[in-house]
């Protein structure tokens, strides 16, 4: 068996990672030391195969029958807008209707550390796909580079929220659940063996992000931050409707019709990200302290049921 740096403690794996991924991903030149430096990415890219092994052992259970017919799939997709791990968590609502400003600016410090980029995930995931899921993905592409016109690119009008509130994103002052979100869908969507996960991550994101970024930007207006300001989430708060729709049908649907076997991977992906998203949740409700960081979540009784009565 081969050794691995994957350690126990999940902080200080992620935090590593965090930073493996920021120069793997940076444009680089060639050095001296290419040899060196690959040996480094075997290493960690091994720990980060054993880390999202490990996760998806971690939501094995709340994956759909393995003998559902296509549509029945696709409905199981759907409703995880509505029963998906962290949906309708109350952090939400308490930031929308009670946040101060100051918890406010807190928690968009994390969210702009944690950020992996929509825009360079659907790149890498795009690679070789059939058409029309390519097509999908160069659409959705287009829309985040803001149609060619810089001043509407989706990560520019993040970067336009953190400068005008003054926020200061450190890796180090990011809570280790944000940087393990990030993680996750950076190691989907850079390792093909995983590219049907990162296609179900990234459906997932389009399909839940309408409802949190609603609310989001809500408390932004009720704190008195600037229309500009909350540009970033206002537009993906209309954007992300069309986009989810879009992805299910031209991405998820096509893929998992024309290879029934695609369908536990795609799933997988999905449960991967929403479950990552939701511990990222818990954390911040956690640090705001409200008391809500383990909800019951309505998704494991709608899908226990589910297996009971699909007719799969």
């Amino acid at each position: 068996m081969l050794h691995t740096a994957y350690p126990s403690n999940a902080e200080t794996f992620h935090r590593k990672l965090a930073d493996f991924n920021e120069t793997r991903l940076a444009v680089g030149k060639p050095s001296v030391a290419w040899q060196e430096t690959l040996a480094l990415e075997f290493a960690m890219r091994i720990a980060e195969g054993q880390y999202l092994e490990v996760l998806r052992q971690e939501i094995s259970d709340l994956l759909p029958s393995p003998d559902c017919s296509f549509p029945e799939f696709i409905r199981w997709f759907e409703t995880l807008a509505e029963h998906g791990p962290g949906q309708d968590h109350p952090l939400f609502d308490w930031l929308e209707t009670q946040a101060d400003p100051a918890e406010l600016r807190w928690f968009l410090t994390q969210e702009a550390a944690g950020e992996a980029g929509f825009d360079d995930l659907v790149a890498y995931a795009q690679v070789k796909l059939p058409m029309p899921a390519k097509l999908e993905c160069a659409r959705n592409y287009w829309d985040e580079m803001g149609h060619g016109k810089e001043r509407a690119v989706h990560g520019l009008l993040l970067d336009r929220m953190v400068q005008e509130l003054g926020l200061t994103p450190s890796r180090d002052d990011t809570v280790w659940e944000s940087l393990a979100l990030s993680n996750t869908m950076v190691g989907l969507a850079t390792t093909r063996r995983y590219a049907y996960h990162a296609l179900g991550a990234l459906g997932a994101i389009e399909l839940t992000a309408p409802s949190r970024v609603k609310k989001v930007s809500a408390a932004m207006k009720r704190v008195g931050m600037s229309a500009g300001t909350r540009g970033y989430f206002d537009l993906h708060a209309a954007l992300d409707i069309s986009h989810g729709r879009a992805w299910i049908s031209e991405v998820i649907g096509t893929l998992a019709a024309d290879d029934p076997s695609s369908q536990p991977f795609l799933a997988e992906g999905a449960l991967m990200r929403l479950t990552c998203g939701k511990r990222c949740f818990d954390r911040y409700a956690t640090a705001f302290r409200l008391g809500c960081a383990e909800q019951q979540n309505r998704f494991d009784v709608a899908n226990d049921a589910y297996r009971v009565h699909s007719a799969c």
